[in-house]
């Protein structure tokens, strides 16, 4: 069943999946709030850009490190790519186990040991794990095949500053509810965030036009309107430039009455003017991938449903559908639908801000910047 708004699915969800909770909407909400993350980061994995992506690192505004903040996704230069073999035992794949088999390879003296799993013995696989972290750098594990003998890792060396961050945003208005001063608060929080990491600062003239402005070292600012500016940063391998430059992209999806395709509301025009840019995940794209993989999912994609209802049934033991915890079985049928669907998928998102761009624009600009010679320019 396709359904015409995202407030019908929410209902859907709310009678089919969440009908014990004490505030069955609230729990659907916030579920939706989830699937976005996680389209969002099997969309990245699609792009192939997944060997740069750090999940809640926290980032530290530009020119003031005494104040971070924690962002979904941040892209990271690749320092140093290792593949190391570990014996499937059923045991969980740890932090220490990575490590142990890196030793010959890679001096890790110098970085400090996580926690984390990045395959739990029940089958949890972490996104992005970070299993170890130094002054400059992190050491981030993946799987990048599984069989019933062994386990073959991916670890990547990514430098602490990253080029490119995403953040997902889902503050609109419910149906039935009036519009409350939560909504423009959480846009202003993300505003200020994209606003203030990237040494490419904004500057609005009188009459309403954005210019750029960024710092080139000795005392030296530079100017130019804001997206040729911008344009110029993405494109150039100076040094000056670079160093402290970070892309901004925003991910929205609809809330009820979050915006028409007539008129922006205010949440929507703060978020526009501050990040580089602003897609929008539509109400089609959210049904489309819920109707896919939940609601009624094909036999190869069963395993996702399986994984969203054992994380939010009455008596789950432990969440597994989530963009940084999510079931090993589930993750690769995500994998599978995204790698397949892809042309369809990006056909999923419009984008805001700026008026004239298209999701595939985003995607080439991420992958120019991760082709940077960043070991010369950091």
């Amino acid at each position: 069943m396709k359904y015409e708004s995202v407030d019908q699915l929410q209902k859907a969800l709310t009678e089919d999946v969440f009908h014990y909770a004490k505030d069955s909407k609230k729990a659907a909400g916030r579920a939706l709030g989830t699937i976005v993350e996680i389209i969002t980061f099997y969309l990245l994995k699609a792009w192939k850009l997944d060997s740069t992506v750090s999940i809640e690192k926290r980032i530290p505004e530009y020119g003031n490190p005494d104040i971070t903040h924690n962002v979904e996704y941040s892209f990271h230069p690749v320092l140093n790519e290792y593949k190391i073999r570990i014996t499937n035992s059923g045991s969980s794949v740890t932090a220490g186990r990575i490590l142990k088999a890196l030793e010959t390879g890679l001096d890790i003296t110098y970085f400090e040991k996580t926690s984390n799993n990045l395959l739990s013995k029940d089958g949890v696989l972490r996104n992005a794990c970070t299993i170890a972290v130094s002054d400059n750098s992190y050491l981030v594990a993946s799987i990048r095949r599984k069989t019933d003998e062994e386990i073959i890792v991916s670890v990547v060396e990514q430098s602490n500053r990253p080029f490119a961050i995403f953040e997902c945003k889902r503050v609109g208005v419910e149906e039935g509810t009036k519009k409350g001063p939560q909504t423009i608060e959480k846009a202003k929080q993300g505003a200020y965030v994209a606003r203030c990491v990237s040494s490419l600062q904004k500057v609005r003239l009188n009459n309403g036009e954005l210019y750029g402005v960024i710092y080139r070292g000795e005392n030296v600012l530079y100017s130019e309107p804001y997206h040729e500016l911008l344009a110029k940063v993405v494109n150039s391998d100076d040094a000056e430039l670079l160093e402290h430059f970070i892309l901004t992209v925003g991910v929205v999806s609809n809330h009820g009455n979050w915006f028409t395709s007539k008129d922006h509301n205010k949440e929507l025009k703060v978020l526009a003017q501050s990040y580089d840019w602003l897609i929008f995940l539509s109400d089609f794209g959210m049904t489309e991938f819920i109707g896919d993989l939940i609601l009624n999912p094909l036999p190869e994609y069963e395993d996702v449903r399986k994984a969203f209802l054992a994380s939010y049934s009455a008596d789950k033991k432990k969440n597994q559908f989530t963009k940084v915890q999510i079931n090993f079985n589930a993750s690769e049928a995500l994998k599978k639908y995204f790698s397949e669907n892809i042309k369809r998928i990006e056909r999923w998102f419009n984008v805001i801000a700026p008026p004239a761009g298209n999701i595939r624009q985003v995607k080439d600009e991420i992958k120019r910047l991760k082709s940077k010679s960043w070991e010369e320019i950091l």
